[in-house]
């Protein structure tokens, strides 16, 4: 059992925000659900989550290490369950206990916790809740206003409501990976599990209105969100183009790449720069934007081909200009690039990495984007905060993720009322 950390900063504490006084039975792992539930707690909720210590959340066991190198998804052998960066990412503002639910009395113990909580959220595979018995009719018994929100690859009714997902199978399903990548080349797909995050934002957004539902009405709810279908939302106006102007998604000219049609940018694209996978993004909308990036770049003689006379005629040239455009930036600073021709009134700016991202980036620096918590083990590391101000009733980040199982004695004791000697047995026991 991890041992309780004595430091006082981290102990639970009454929460202020617009979400003081929510209290989360947090069932969720992976990114998709722990997202989702990390903004609740950001607001002012009490976002307890809930782990098996036979079982880490796969965060807990996956890169990024601080002060170590891995590749992600290399998964760690011998995990240190503390290190974790995803999980550290995740999990912020959260409390953290450990609960046996193959046990009937870690079943019995998750019962008084959501008979003691107002929001139960989940995101495994379809029929693991089932399986302990924690069906929204269950829940509903234990407290006739809980909200149960309920988070899966592809909802929990239809044909493929028992198949597992992970952000990238979505993605595909979604169509969002068919409608990616280069004109004439497969699909692409899109980096990372891009809908694990897109998903999460659309979960949270059900539990607040849910919320608020209950606040007005006094009745709960059980909400049910289907990732793939938050891809199809994505799709947007090229869905929109395959049905209504039976124009399909993949033709000569799509998909795009970085390219705009709708107005006929170009130059519109990545271009690279000076030095190991650098790049700068540059786009030219008309006639008035080509004449100042012309005049930028020193009025090289390709610039005046008629194939770029017109915005309509380099529309129709892209390749040809992509081509020198691309000898013109990749022996030039992807930042010196960037000021030219932002000092000129064109549209540029440096593909950034996260490190320059940190370090380099006025705006970010300016708007407070990360912020540092300190951790018992990892030390001060940096976090993304929210991207939104607010004038009142803003996030607040009190404390770095949980350790495993630290918050044990505040949840069990505490909040359910065991006394010592009942949480030492059932630690004992692996319960807890």
């Amino acid at each position: 059992m991890t041992e309780r950390v004595a430091d006082a900063s981290r102990l639970p504490r009454h929460r202020s925000g617009p979400l003081a006084g929510i209290r989360v039975a947090d069932f969720c792992w992976m990114g998709v659900g722990s997202v989702a539930t990390r903004l609740l707690a950001d607001f002012g909720a009490e976002v307890i989550k809930i782990e098996n210590r036979k079982r880490l959340d796969m965060p807990r066991r996956l890169p990024i290490y601080k002060d170590e190198v891995r590749s992600y998804g290399e998964e760690d052998p011998n995990p240190n369950p503390e290190k974790g960066g995803l999980f550290n990412n995740y999990a912020r503002n959260k409390l953290g206990i450990t609960l046996n639910m193959s046990d009937p009395r870690g079943r019995e113990l998750a019962d008084r916790l959501i008979r003691a909580s107002s929001v139960v959220t989940e995101n495994f595979a379809p029929g693991v809740m089932e399986k302990w018995g924690l069906t929204y009719e269950h829940l509903k018994s234990l407290r006739e206003d809980i909200i149960y929100a309920r988070m899966s690859g592809f909802g929990h009714s239809g044909p493929y409501r028992d198949f597992r997902s992970y952000g990238p199978v979505i993605q595909a399903v979604s169509g969002l990976s068919f409608n990616s990548g280069l004109p004439g080349r497969e699909p692409s797909g899109w980096g990372l599990s891009y809908m694990d995050n897109q998903a999460a934002y659309y979960n949270s957004a059900a539990i607040l209105t849910a919320i608020f539902h209950r606040n007005r009405t006094g009745q709960g709810a059980e909400i049910d969100v289907s990732a793939t279908e938050v891809g199809v939302n994505l799709l947007g106006a090229d869905l929109l183009d395959t049905l209504v102007n039976n124009r399909p998604s993949r033709r000569g000219d799509y998909p795009r790449g970085n390219r705009l049609e709708f107005p006929q940018a170009a130059p519109h694209g990545v271009y690279p720069s000076a030095g190991d996978d650098q790049w700068v993004a540059i786009a030219v909308f008309d006639d008035e934007d080509w004449r100042a990036f012309v005049d930028a770049i020193g009025k090289p003689d390709w610039a005046l081909d008629d194939r770029f006379a017109t915005q309509k005629a380099r529309f129709a040239n892209q390749d040809a200009l992509d081509a020198h455009v691309g000898e013109w930036t990749r022996t030039r600073d992807k930042y010196d690039v960037m000021t030219l021709l932002q000092g000129a009134g064109v549209a540029c700016g440096a593909v950034q990495n996260p490190a320059e991202l940190d370090t380099r980036d006025p705006q970010i620096a300016e708007y407070g984007t990360f912020f540092e918590l300190d951790h018992p083990v990892i030390g001060s590391a940096k976090f993304e905060g929210v991207p939104i101000d607010f004038e009142r009733g803003g996030p607040g980040n009190w404390r770095s993720a949980p350790l495993l199982g630290e918050d044990n004695d505040y949840v069990f004791g505490t909040i359910l009322g065991l006394d010592a000697d009942e949480r030492a047995e059932l630690a004992a026991a692996g319960v807890i």
